[in-house]
């Protein structure tokens, strides 16, 4: 009984601590690649203007194509800007910088890219592997926007971390997005490898 009691404590923390599946949207997003297909929920509650934007990506097929330029065992895996062959990506808008919405970038969620500009963003995403502390906001300096969270085919992302890389951090296989689209929650199980 003690066990059983520390282990819904435990996950009630772990729940109340990461603060995102209460808000999470109906409909998520699949990711189909070569390493095979996840996950992710939005949370727009919280980010509306990056999820508005990420979705819009997502329904205007931008990310199709696209590859995971930037992977970093331990840290990031980042997709978003380049096809196969590193031509840039760009879509034309920018967006404001939501890092202070509470989201942390905890393990297993999803953060916009940027540059030194804090509104910078515009369809660079990246996972993180880990609760990269740095990157979270802090009063008087702006972090990087949380926005979603892998909710399956961890092991995917897991086995794009793993991915051996060139210098700059580029995988030297092509880790490609060939799809990326809404789906209903309820067939999450059946979509996943």
């Amino acid at each position: 009984m003690r066990k059983l009691l520390k282990l819904l404590f435990a996950t009630a923390a772990l729940g109340a601590g990461a603060g995102l599946s209460a808000s999470a949207d109906d409909q998520v997003v699949l990711f189909e690649t070569t390493h095979g297909n996840f996950v992710v929920e939005t949370y727009s509650a919280k980010a509306p203007i990056t999820v508005e934007n990420f979705l819009n990506l997502v329904n205007s097929r931008f990310y199709e194509g696209i590859i995971f330029h930037r992977v970093i065992a331990g840290f990031v895996i980042q997709a978003g800007g380049y096809n196969q062959n590193m031509q840039p990506r760009d879509p034309s808008a920018t967006i404001k910088n939501e890092s202070s919405n509470g989201l942390l970038n905890l393990e297993r969620t999803l953060s916009m890219a940027r540059t030194s500009d804090p509104d910078s963003a515009s369809s660079q995403f990246f996972v993180n592997l880990m609760h990269n502390t740095h990157l979270d906001y802090q009063e008087g300096a702006p972090g990087y926007a949380v926005f979603a969270k892998v909710i399956g085919g961890w092991d995917v992302i897991e086995s794009i971390a793993a991915a051996k890389t060139a210098p700059g951090d580029k995988p030297i296989e092509a880790i490609v997005i060939h799809k990326a689209a809404l789906v209903d929650r309820a067939t999450i199980d059946e979509l996943l490898d």
